[in-house]
């Protein structure tokens, strides 16, 4: 049976450490890798685990790069603090451990909750992630906001997903959009021309009706609603983050 390295990034993350290191216990290693938290984040992964790591967070691509190589083992399985292992995916991951797999890596896909509601409609559904893989033949693109594999062969699908507590608080929520669109404002300056009423309103509000309405995300009730608006609130922030960033850059070459 091959073994298994689980990485977890944190930054204070005390409300969460130590419900996602009890779900990874059956792995051979768990790495946490931490970006300098200021709560009790490291010592509570202490109870879990010795191979504690800090280094500085630049974006989640860069974080996971770093961290890869430190692993023992070829097979990784990367988990974030808010989510949660599930006995079934477990058994699912040692089988493939045990029995072997001519894929490079999985799709895991997951089962989020936001406000502590499961949201099964506007396309939280179909959310999907590359999380298990051989550290040899996969890597996350340099991006400064979601990080997304590249493989060197065939991904897989796993059959049972990751629980994962989406930003439990509607606060935490709005930081991690107004972070993100900072990041993905970088990332889509040189794809995206001039900016007009299209970028502003018109890209928004489809993304809002599609996740509320064509999606069904209304079935979630007031969470459905909520995530909706956040998405037509990123789309708007992170072009809005895009025209300061070019304004800003036009006014050091004057």
């Amino acid at each position: 049976m091959e073994k298994l390295t689980v990485i977890i990034p944190t930054g204070n993350e005390e409300e969460n450490i130590e419900e996602v290191l009890q779900s990874v216990i059956f792995a051979d290693e768990v790495i946490v890798v931490d970006s300098f938290s200021t709560d009790n984040t490291v010592e509570l992964s202490k109870k879990y685990t010795d191979f504690i790591i800090q280094h500085e967070y630049e974006n989640s691509a860069s974080q996971k790069n770093w961290a890869i190589p430190q692993a023992s083992n070829e097979w990784i399985l990367i988990v974030d603090a808010d989510e949660r292992v599930t006995p079934e995916l477990q058994n699912e991951i040692q089988d493939i451990l045990r029995n072997g797999t001519d894929k490079v890596g999985f799709w895991i896909y997951r089962k989020n909750y936001f406000l502590g509601k499961h949201l099964k409609h506007g396309g939280w559904n179909h959310d999907r992630v590359v999380r298990l893989f051989r550290k040899s033949k996969c890597r996350y693109q340099k991006k400064h906001a979601h990080a997304e594999i590249l493989s060197d062969g065939e991904l897989g699908t796993l059959n049972n997903k990751l629980v994962h507590n989406t930003y439990c608080g509607f606060d935490k929520y709005v930081a991690k959009v107004n972070r993100y669109s900072w990041w993905q404002a970088r990332d889509y300056d040189k794809k995206t021309k001039k900016l007009s009423l299209f970028h502003f309103m018109i890209k928004p509000a489809f993304r809002f009706v599609r996740h509320y309405i064509i999606q069904g995300g209304f079935r979630d009730g007031v969470p459905g609603l909520t995530v909706a608006f956040l998405s037509f609130y990123a789309l708007f922030s992170r072009y809005l983050k895009l025209w300061i960033l070019r304004n800003e850059n036009l006014k050091q070459k004057r």
